[in-house]
């Protein structure tokens, strides 16, 4: 058996969505993931950048058809769902931690129960 397929799978990269156990090196950032595979691309695509570059788009913008969005939707979605997912443990970290649910909220911008209604798995 290889040493990747003892691994536990923890995350992917939020732009390609290989597995930990698929790249080399997995960086995390505050709920997001990039491999050692996209950050070479990253640089290379920085690297060659014109001295004068166009408008800057969202890549929303920059799409032309349908079939462009569409493709992109599950890759948006997986990433989306990775990051709600680091969050749930995050906070669940928090909570061991004795962090209160109030406290919980205000770091996040919200109300005490709405965090508790969001991350307590409690109905």
């Amino acid at each position: 058996m290889s040493p990747a397929a003892t691994e536990s799978v923890i995350a992917a990269c939020s732009f390609c969505l290989k597995r930990n156990t698929e790249v080399g090196t997995l960086v995390a950032g505050p709920g997001v993931f990039i491999c050692d595979e996209c950050v070479a691309l990253c640089s290379a695509v920085i690297e060659g950048k014109p001295a004068e570059s166009g408008p800057h788009l969202a890549p929303w913008d920059q799409a032309t058809s349908a079939d462009a969005v569409l493709a992109s939707l599950p890759r948006i979605a997986a990433a989306g769902a990775q990051t709600e997912r680091n969050l749930a443990q995050w906070v669940l970290k928090a909570r061991a931690l004795g962090v209160t649910w109030a406290r919980i909220g205000e770091a996040m911008g919200m109300t005490r129960q709405s965090a508790w209604e969001r991350f307590s798995g409690e109905e």
